[in-house]
């Protein structure tokens, strides 16, 4: 779990509550520096597509010339290999090989066929009224801890209908193996339904699967739960992702993708979710309070498949995947720690370093995709600014390319108000850009991993996504991670049956006052 939205919070000494954003907490200005590293992994991406670029339009050029011939062309032709034997193998020979090599080694695409979201029922949901209450009722927080709580719940740009989970309302609170599993069960198993329903995908045709949580890994796994509830087939490939964040979501996909190059003509099922009910923290620590405040239930099912006869009916093609990793660092590793505190409690403890960091890996990650989706003129502009920075030094200031010219949707994950903030700011976005994460923020809370799915959902609800639109997911996560996933939409897209946004979409966009 991270609160990516933790840059509004700050214990200040004692009792006293401060939650004003300082500057060492803001993510950092981007224009500072760049590291030219990271554009030439980006490019190295482009290079090593660099056959398949280059066979493709010679190949069209050849199709062309050849429709343009008339009959006497032929013949002539006919006539003149006759007596050019060798010249007819040799040309022979590198057609086959070079259609062989570019069948062999093209990626297979990815298609996005349906996804589902989590909503949970009307009595989970959690107002600010009832949270501090059953807070105060609980016995195990002091008066401090109750108001940072409150001031937190305040400039979280959480709204009063996200939802908690059941052992949660209840007095005093029961976090038990079992309410975690029942947890468990109702998202993974709610949003499966839907998405079986919806896409009219037999569980039995499912050949690969891959299940994240980060906080809650039982024995049996998550995904054998799935495995038993739908009794899917026995030589599926089955994977359970733990301990990564609310970056997983992501990571779920990259492995899917990759599996589906190998596996032919079969559907992968991701799914992602966090389980809050033995993840409560019941202590007094300032940086591990966080997560309660911001953390809500959620969970997505995304189904995904390498069939061709799947691309007409399908809403998105998988375009890339960009993973950042600073675990490498000791601070970025720490900066989201699940550990006990002084008087032996379980939580996890967020460092006041926490923006800084995810804005490193920000700017590492964006650096690695710029190459990948932006127009040329970009591209030329902010690698020459590059250049002049090494010989020039400070005086030159890199260019920060207009990711808007690269995409028309934004789904950056709700960690929270801070992240979402500092976010439009450093890349220069519009409020309708943000929309969607501020929205999701609002009426689901942080559901960690499929964050970015309950955003995607907002933009088909406004019936926003057309034909050829370009989407970028981009997430945090512990360890530290940045993650990020562009898609394509292949039609016009309109949202699902029993969406999460279905009964509510008309009443949104809300203006989120923070007192």
């Amino acid at each position: 779990m991270d609160g990516g939205g933790t840059g509004d919070a700050q214990e200040n000494g004692g009792a006293t509550v401060s939650v004003q954003i300082n500057h060492s907490r803001r993510l950092p200005d981007f224009l500072l520096s760049v590291k030219l590293k990271y554009v030439k992994l980006g490019y190295h991406y482009l290079v090593s597509n660099l056959f398949t670029l280059c066979l493709v339009p010679i190949m069209i050029i050849i199709l062309i010339e050849a429709s343009q011939m008339n009959p006497n062309d032929i013949r002539q032709l006919w006539l003149h290999l006759q007596y050019n034997l060798v010249s007819v193998i040799i040309c022979s020979a590198f057609l086959v090989f070079g259609s062989t090599v570019y069948i062999m080694t093209r990626p297979r695409p990815v298609y996005l066929v349906d996804y589902s979201c989590y909503r949970a029922p009307e009595n989970l949901k959690a107002p600010f009224s009832r949270f501090m209450e059953h807070s105060q009722l609980t016995g195990d927080f002091d008066e401090s801890s109750l108001e940072f709580q409150r001031k937190i719940l305040e400039r979280s740009g959480l709204g009063d209908e996200t939802y908690a989970p059941e052992a949660m309302h209840l007095v005093p609170p029961r976090p038990s193996m079992q309410a975690a599993r029942e947890e468990a069960e109702q998202v993974m198993f709610g949003v499966l339904d839907n998405l079986f329903a919806n896409t009219k995908v037999k569980p039995k045709d499912i050949g690969i699967l891959v299940v994240n949580c980060s906080l809650f890994n039982p024995t049996p796994s998550l995904s054998a739960m799935i495995v038993n509830k739908y009794k899917l087939r026995g030589n599926l490939r089955s994977f359970n992702l733990g301990g990564m964040g609310c970056s997983a979501g992501v990571i779920a996909i990259d492995l899917a993708k990759d599996l589906l190059q190998v596996h032919r003509n079969t559907y992968a099922v991701v799914v992602s979710t966090e389980n809050i009910t033995q993840n409560w923290y019941f202590g007094n620590k300032k940086s591990m309070l966080i997560p309660n405040c911001l953390f809500r239930v959620g969970g997505s099912a995304v189904l995904l498949s390498n069939k061709s006869a799947d691309r007409r009916g399908a809403k998105y093609k998988l375009v890339h995947v960009v993973r950042t990793h600073k675990g490498a660092d000791d601070k970025a590793f720490h900066c989201v720690y699940q550990e006990q505190d002084s008087a032996g409690k379980t939580g996890v403890s967020l460092s006041k370093d926490l923006m800084a960091i995810a804005g490193g890996a920000l700017k590492t990650n964006i650096t690695t995709l710029g190459p990948l989706v932006l127009p040329i003129s970009e591209q030329l502009l902010f690698f020459a600014t590059l250049v002049l920075k090494k010989f020039f030094k400070k005086s030159v200031k890199p260019y920060i390319p207009d990711f808007k010219l690269a995409f028309d949707h934004f789904c950056i994950h709700a960690g929270g108000r801070a992240v979402i903030d500092e976010l439009e700011k450093n890349l220069q976005l519009l409020p309708l850009h943000v929309e969607a994460s501020r929205m999701t923020l609002h009426r689901f809370g942080n559901t960690s991993s499929s964050s970015i799915w309950y955003e995607l959902a907002y933009t088909e609800a406004k019936g926003r996504m057309r034909r050829g639109n370009r989407v970028w997911q981009i997430a945090f996560g512990s360890g530290f991670k940045c993650n990020s996933a562009v898609w394509e939409a292949l039609r016009n897209v309109k949202p699902s049956r029993n969406g999460p946004w279905e009964d509510c979409i008309d009443r949104y966009p809300v203006k989120v006052v923070l007192e």
